[in-house]
């Protein structure tokens, strides 16, 4: 089958309320008014995050989840359509609500989130094998956040097998403390690209070396790209067994105003690089690059930028 499509982003789709700024250093307690900026309403979650970057570094993403029958469901489509991300298998569930989001931002930047998970939260194994025709199409999947989706979790293996028998790459992202390192030991024989945060190979692990918790995850048969992001310390990436590349943090091309989404972000640019052909340090230079980018604007898609600006930054 013809791949008309880069990659397929599975799972967390939100509508993100943005209230700024919200003093976070203390509780704020009951019986206050908080004066805020005017109160901003976009898009969110690894679904939303990863795809809109994809689009705008001139990637043909598309979108693979469930939006409830509800007034916020049409907010999702529009942003999708008016970013270029295919919205052919985004999904109304019959009775789940659309996945919403109120994100707190103190004036560092920083936030605290008030999250209903919704739909997204009942994918499952029949709904993925149903639909591989669409993964057939695509180049890469990229599922996220799997350790909070209870209903498909276990159910990884077997999915993720038969969607890379379609001639489709796998990526999966994590979320919160990333959960353990079961059912992930048996999930990673069948990743091709597979990042967590440093909070998260921690948990998973137990390690507190970079290099170990990608030797954990190569210990349980991973075939592909490991790494684990290190934040303002940029990354550490790992394209074979014994092979570890330490990216740099990009300068932020603009003052900091927001880190929401910049995980998803840099994932979005590292599957970019690697879907273009660039070597695993290039596309690790560009992930970085895209999440530097990512800071600079509120939400966590506003800061990003075109591939040639992007790459421009990332000196590839």
């Amino acid at each position: 089958m013809a791949k008309d499509l880069d990659c397929v982003l599975c799972g967390s789709c939100v509508v993100d309320i943005l209230v700024r700024p919200v003093p976070l250093e203390h509780p704020i307690g009951g019986g206050r008014l908080l004066h805020a900026e005017p109160i901003n309403v976009t898009t969110g979650g690894l679904v939303s995050n990863a795809g809109v970057t994809m689009a705008r570094l001139g990637m043909r993403p598309a979108a693979f989840s469930y939006v409830g029958n509800d007034d916020w469901a049409p907010v999702i489509r529009r942003r999708y359509e008016s970013e270029g991300v295919d919205c052919c298998g985004l999904l109304t569930h019959p009775t789940g609500a659309t996945s919403t989001t109120a994100v707190l931002i103190d004036p560092s930047g920083e936030r605290s989130f008030a999250h209903c998970v919704g739909a997204p939260k009942l994918m499952d194994k029949s709904l993925l094998l149903g639909h591989l025709d669409l993964f057939a199409r695509s180049r890469m999947m990229l599922i996220g956040y799997y350790s909070l989706m209870p209903n498909l979790e276990n159910d990884l293996p077997e999915v993720l097998a038969a969607i890379r028998k379609t001639g489709c790459q796998t990526a999966i992202d994590a979320a919160g403390d990333g959960g353990g390192m079961t059912p992930l030991d048996r999930i990673l024989p069948h990743v091709d690209v597979y990042v967590p945060s440093y909070r998260e190979g921690v948990h998973q692990t137990g390690f507190d070396d970079p290099r170990k918790m990608i030797d954990a995850y190569r210990a349980c048969g991973a075939p592909g790209v490991l790494g684990v992001k290190l934040g303002s310390k940029g990354a550490m990436l790992s394209p074979a067994a014994g092979q570890y590349i330490e990216i740099d943090c990009v300068r932020a091309p603009g003052p900091v105003v927001d880190t929401t989404g910049a995980g998803d972000c840099f994932f979005a640019g590292l599957l970019t690089g690697l879907l273009r052909g660039l070597d695993v340090a290039a596309a690790g230079r560009l992930a970085a690059a895209t999440g530097a980018c990512c800071v600079t604007g509120y939400g966590a898609t506003a800061g990003i930028r075109s591939y040639e600006e992007t790459a421009k930054l990332a000196n590839v």
